[in-house]
């Protein structure tokens, strides 16, 4: 017909996917939440990364931040866990599938409160993780009391002041050998949507501690981790950029504009310093950063460590490349005859 146009196809990804087949249910979390920023964020990444929703499992535990796996990618595996337990989930998905891509979603209580235990040893074992904490400080569950990331003097709505220091989940992750430790904050959408890109492409355990506004009950003035306090006092360490390895502009950036770090899937971070020339691969600069920062109040947000280096834990344990849940019972079980060889040496 005379006047007609083609509609135009709609825009996919390198898996053939749309950004649509990437969506979660409706979300049911307080509008205005900082959670569904950073939901926003993980979507973008995986799109971008063409990551197959069918190739991702999705961990969290107890609050309002382990809800929002709900609200992303339902075609995924997902495993919500009890309260502070999914470290032991996500070490037991990587034993039983090694090729699946895992993210895991906690808050600052359900991570730094009952889940401290299993935070310290999941640092130590370094799984391929891309670990989010949705860090607002409160209890938003239970009608916003202090977490123990709650900053020292920061008050609730109803004028508590808080007497206890607070816990640096980032300054723990790196003192305790997490090769890749950010803290970002959930109103610097660019930022974010860099980072988790760039963690879900490390090989290994990607700590991304996430600044994320409680509007109910932790957004007033007084407060640390309100949307007001957090854009008045972030202090943006780099400009990130994440260039995947199928980027073909690559080659096009000038020779020493920027620090680059190669992942081991063969992507590149670039980091551009900005106020200061923090180098993240340095351990002890990283350390000195956050205890510097810490009394100030400032946030510094970026990535605050970065070891491309770091042994994995499924490397470290010696384990097949082929996933554990994959192999037949002919080769899980021993032969007589190789069980009687292993006593024999041990007489």
């Amino acid at each position: 017909m005379a006047g007609t146009t083609t509609p135009k196809p709609p825009e996919t990804n390198r898996a053939g996917l749309q950004k649509k087949d990437y969506a979660g249910s409706k979300s049911t979390l307080c509008i205005g939440c900082g959670h569904d920023l950073i939901t926003a964020r993980v979507i973008d990444a995986c799109y971008d990364l063409s990551i197959k929703p069918e190739e991702l499992v999705k961990l969290s535990g107890i609050g309002c931040s382990s809800k929002t796996p709900a609200y992303f990618i339902s075609r995924s595996f997902s495993f919500n866990s009890v309260h502070g337990r999914m470290p032991s989930i996500a070490t037991g998905t990587a034993l039983a599938n090694r090729k699946l891509h895992m993210i895991g979603v906690s808050g600052d209580g359900d991570t730094a409160n009952i889940g401290m235990g299993q935070f310290v040893h999941l640092m130590r074992r370094n799984l391929d993780l891309t670990y989010i904490i949705e860090n607002n400080g409160v209890y938003g569950l239970t009608k916003g009391q202090f977490s123990a990331t709650a900053d020292k003097g920061s008050k609730l709505k109803h004028g508590a002041v808080n007497p206890f220091h607070a816990i640096d989940l980032c300054a723990l992750a790196v003192e305790l050998g997490c090769g890749f430790v950010a803290r970002l904050f959930a109103g610097n959408t660019k930022m974010m949507r860099q980072v988790v890109q760039a963690a879900m492409a490390y090989e290994g355990l990607a700590v991304l501690d996430i600044i994320s506004p409680c509007v109910t009950f932790n957004n007033h003035a007084g407060s640390t981790k309100s949307f007001p306090f957090a854009k008045d006092n972030e202090f943006a360490l780099q400009d990130i950029g994440f260039v995947p390895t199928y980027d073909p502009h690559y080659e096009d950036m000038k020779e020493g504009e920027e620090r680059v770090v190669k992942l081991g899937d063969g992507s590149k971070i670039t980091i551009k310093a900005l106020d200061r020339d923090h180098d993240p691969s340095n351990r002890i600069a990283a350390l000195n950063l956050l205890a510097e920062y810490h009394e100030s109040g400032k946030i510094p947000t970026g990535i605050i460590y970065l070891n491309e280096k770091e042994p994995r834990f499924v490397d470290q344990i010696n384990m097949c490349d082929t996933p554990l849940s994959h192999l037949k019972q002919d080769v899980l079980r021993p032969s007589k005859a190789a069980l009687d060889e292993i006593m024999d040496s041990l007489s």
